[in-house]
């Protein structure tokens, strides 16, 4: 019987079987050291696209590799057969890879046993959910934009994972992860409008509302007019706030601040954005996709990274960290950017700041966003899913999309006013929660014809 039909969650591979195999690694390897790493995911993905659905998938997918180091020299082999005798050969693929392997001067042997926080990744609405109720999910999206004669287009997915490291050092690392994610365009006559959900828990996605926000602004995008491209104060929501983070967090890389190629150079510890701003990593949030450990093994850690507009910590690999005598940095994978630093007084809805707008431009979500100058981390990109012109207060009009050309950190310099933290999804980053933000002098190079 199926879990599906069961309505009980499918067996992957257990803690006690992730160590038998590594144990059998460990006991057989000629090399110095030897690292294993498992991952086991039953899932699947139901597509939609025309209101119909096109896709509704559920498979397996298996994938375990085995490391192998003599001295500085190694190499990796991986398989998807768990078998005794499929992990015995994999690792002798791994160690005859590390034997013709030149020496790498930045191998590091795995790091020893740690202790890990016991955090909630994975949830049981998300552990038994399967095809069947992915399928409601995306015929109910479906539903309610028929009824609106709009047509939609996306995704429901949900997945549960077992996730293991080990090595000959003694680290052992094990964990279950849930994940469901949920994507929507709707589409009308002449506009389209978007939204997204990324939890651990199905439940949590809000299909009915996300889709019914959708809906609401892909009515509102109908006869967009053209403004002029310029200088705009805008109001971005945190979808497009995300898009922006998610550069800045790509750009906290240390090897890069050492060798003179990151925009932050020469800033750590200095101000890099409003005094209002910090932004921290929770692992332990339930609405974010923190996880216990990263793929080298590190334990996840609560810390600040920009605290009260301060550049405090740089993203350090084990190599670089050890080169300048700090602590290497476990993955920043639960963003949380927040306006609680000095004199920080947030509204609760995106309203409220359209409210206190005499003039700008309400921006939806950002897409194709790609590096113009990495010295300054000036970016470009393009809004979509809804761009609206704001006047006394109010959405006026919906506006052709534009292209800008603006740094993030020139436009966290220029904050008026925020939101509380909200979810955040973008097509381009992952999720976290940030605000919605009020910047001044948004640059908007041009306006592009759709």
């Amino acid at each position: 019987m199926s879990s599906e039909a069961s309505g009980s969650k499918p067996k992957l591979t257990s803690k006690e079987e992730f160590c038998f195999l590594t144990e059998l690694a460990f006991k057989h390897s000629t090399g110095e050291h030897t690292f294993v790493a498992m991952q086991d995911t039953h899932g699947g993905t139901t597509r939609f696209a025309n209101n119909q659905i096109v896709q509704n998938v559920n498979s397996r997918r298996v994938s375990l590799s085995v490391s192998v180091a003599f001295g500085r020299r190694h190499g990796t082999a991986s398989t998807t057969d768990l078998t005794a005798g499929s992990v015995q050969n994999t690792l002798r693929r791994a160690e005859q890879i590390a034997r013709v392997a030149p020496p790498d001067p930045e191998y590091l042997a795995p790091i020893p046993r740690q202790e890990y926080p016991a955090l909630a990744t994975s949830r049981a609405d998300t552990e038994v959910a399967g095809p069947a109720r992915r399928l409601a999910e995306a015929r109910t999206v479906i539903e309610l934009c028929q009824a609106e004669r709009l047509t939609a287009a996306g995704i429901v997915s949900s997945s549960l994972a077992t996730v293991g490291l080990a090595a000959d050092t003694g680290l052992l690392a094990y964990e279950e992860r849930t994940a469901a994610r949920f994507s929507i365009t709707t589409i009308a006559e002449d506009s389209t409008a978007w939204a997204a959900a990324a939890h651990r828990a199905i439940d949590q996605l809000g299909v009915r509302e996300r889709t019914r926000v959708a809906i609401k602004k892909a009515k509102q995008s109908a006869n967009p007019k053209e403004l002029p491209p310029g200088r705009y104060t805008v109001i971005l929501e945190p979808a497009s706030v995300g898009g922006l983070m998610s550069r800045i967090i790509w750009a906290l890389d240390a090897k890069s601040y050492y060798k003179q190629t990151s925009p932050f150079r020469g800033k750590l510890g200095h101000r890099i954005m409003d005094s209002r701003l910090t932004l921290r990593n929770r692992p332990e949030h339930p609405a974010l996709l923190g996880c216990g450990f990263n793929g080298e093994g590190l334990p996840a850690t609560e810390m600040a990274w920009i605290e009260s507009g301060v550049l405090q910590q740089l993203d350090y690999d084990r190599y670089t960290a050890q080169e300048h005598h700090v602590s290497p940095t476990p993955a920043l994978d639960a963003p949380y950017l927040d306006g609680a630093g000095r004199g920080g007084l947030a509204t609760d809805r995106v309203e409220e700041l359209i409210e206190g707008t005499e003039r700008g431009i309400l921006v939806t979500n950002f897409w194709y966003i790609r590096s113009v100058n990495p010295t300054d981390l000036t970016l470009t990109g393009m809004t979509r899913d809804g761009t609206f012109l704001i006047e006394d207060g109010q959405i006026k009009t919906a506006v052709r999309n534009f292209r800008f050309h603006e740094s993030p950190l020139r436009a966290l310099n220029n904050l008026e006013a925020f939101t509380i933290p909200r979810e955040a999804v973008a097509e381009e980053s992952g999720k976290m929660l940030v605000p919605a933000l009020k910047i001044r002098d948004f640059n908007f190079s041009s306006v592009t014809r759709f």
